[in-house]
């Protein structure tokens, strides 16, 4: 029987503490993460592993499995310091919060340049996948911020480029008298999810005020050129993306002359660094070939 030790790990902290909101504070998660990953380890091992109460204490069960747990860390303690850090097994993959605009356009070249890996793959906005590293989710995450997270070595990697698009049709429709504030006001605006920032400022650079904007929320960066295609709504496509679509004229810019790029930095948790060295070469790598150099 395979053990989650995520969910070990919860096992542990909330008998360490007798308390679950307690055992989320230290792990940096919420508690009903941390009841979801010690109900599922109860579904697994098919018994009750803590009696819940004020405080929590384990069963017999639960007892037996924190001892478990308590000697995998020993054991993994010991293994990075004798490596110096965590080389992921072969089975094992190593997790990764990557923003979808890179995933879309040279991140996975990059992933298949290096070998010896398996990848989780955590799909976040850039200016919020830094919160991945500092609960300790993921090894490493492209950011938007080049502070390091703490514990984490930061690198710059470039910056990515957006070009405000839209359907000749749409734009004919909505922006015939110009991209003034009272269109940009009521034409639909294509947005990935509700941390999604980039179609406000662009409107924001664009007219020099914040705009309520009307949102379609679509979570897919080659749904955005298809929608924006199809005259659902205007957005914020990568160039990498939408190059061919605006060659062949069934994508525009609304502002040419207006160049949007979002900087991104590679940021790697210093216990894994070396072992992780490879791909943070060759993201690296990839980046000089794709993105703009960030000023």
């Amino acid at each position: 029987m395979k053990l989650d030790y995520a969910a070990l790990e919860a096992l542990a902290a909330v008998l360490a503490t007798g308390s679950f909101d307690q055992a989320a504070r230290q792990l940096g998660l919420t508690q009903p993460a941390i009841s979801q990953r010690i109900r599922a380890l109860e579904e697994r091992v098919g018994t009750a592993l803590v009696q819940r109460g004020r405080p929590s204490t384990a069963t017999k069960a639960g007892a037996r499995l924190l001892r478990h747990a308590e000697e995998v860390g020993l054991l993994e303690k010991s293994l990075i310091d004798d490596l110096g850090g965590f080389v992921p097994g072969q089975d094992r993959p190593v997790k990764l919060a990557i923003n979808a605009d890179s995933l879309a356009t040279w991140v996975l070249p990059a992933l298949n340049d290096v070998s010896g890996f398996l990848y989780e793959l955590i799909v976040d906005d850039q200016d919020h996948s830094a919160d991945w590293l500092k609960r300790g989710e993921v090894s490493a995450a492209i950011t938007s911020s080049p502070a390091p997270v703490p514990g984490c070595d930061s690198f710059p990697l470039g910056a990515l480029p957006y070009a405000a698009t839209c359907a000749p049709a749409f734009f004919e429709k909505h922006f015939q008298a110009g991209l003034t504030v009272e269109a940009l006001s009521s034409a639909p605006c294509l947005t990935f999810n509700r941390k999604d920032g980039l179609q406000a400022r662009w409107a924001k650079q664009a007219t020099g005020k914040s705009i309520p904007l009307p949102c379609h929320f679509l979570p897919s960066s080659h749904g955005f050129i298809t929608a924006a295609q199809l005259g659902l709504g205007w957005g914020m496509n990568p160039i990498a993306l939408a190059r061919d679509s605006l060659a062949e004229g069934s994508l525009i810019e609304l502002l040419p002359d207006i160049l949007t790029t979002t900087p991104l930095y590679w940021q790697v948790s210093r216990q894994v660094a070396k072992p992780l060295a490879p791909l943070t070469l060759a993201l690296r790598r990839r980046a000089k070939r794709m993105l703009l150099r960030a000023d």
